[in-house]
């Protein structure tokens, strides 16, 4: 291959792509790893729910209105109202703690439901729910529920989870008995 080959050689290679070019792709690539991230925040936000208990909510009523929140109380017995037809559910719950170490330190969860129920002085909140009434909706349940605070101060449940400790802690000692 001679000299002439050789030249013709390089000027048939492509030349490179200018640098405009690639910022093009570069800026592009920025623009939607941007966008990317800013819908993975705004969803986050937007689904995010607090854990409040009712304390902290009565406090904060005004600034919580319409916002997804989740709440724990003890279900006080006396204010259950159900209609069947309409499958509309009315209770009030009471203040309980919203931490672990509290509720051991108070004796365990059913005496904290139960010193919760006969307080008066507790703060409460009345509970709407729209939906079948739970077979463990009772007096001393532990009432957790997701949903949003009304402006009129009702909490409007849309998810209504039930525990009552005083159930499962009189089943345990026969099944202790039964497996000796």
């Amino acid at each position: 291959m001679d000299t002439a080959d050789h030249a013709a050689l390089e000027v048939q290679k492509p030349a490179r792509a200018p640098l405009a070019g690639r910022w093009k792709f570069i800026l592009g690539g920025i623009l939607i790893a941007a966008a990317v991230v800013y819908l993975i925040v705004t969803s986050a936000t937007a689904n995010a729910q607090y854990f409040m208990t009712v304390d902290e909510l009565v406090a904060d009523t005004g600034s919580l209105a319409g916002r997804q929140l989740r709440v724990s109380g003890a279900v006080i017995g006396d204010s259950i109202e159900y209609d069947a037809q309409n499958l509309n559910l009315v209770f009030t719950v009471a203040h309980i703690p919203g931490d672990n170490d509290e509720i051991e330190a108070q004796g365990g969860l059913a005496n904290v439901l139960h010193l919760a129920v006969s307080d008066p002085t507790r703060s409460t909140i009345a509970v709407q729910y729209d939906g079948v009434m739970p077979d463990l909706l009772r007096n001393e349940a532990q009432a957790i529920m997701t949903g949003k605070l009304g402006e009129d101060g009702v909490f409007y449940a849309e998810e209504l989870l039930l525990k009552c400790p005083t159930k499962y802690e009189e089943a345990v000692p026969e099944q202790v008995q039964g497996s000796n």
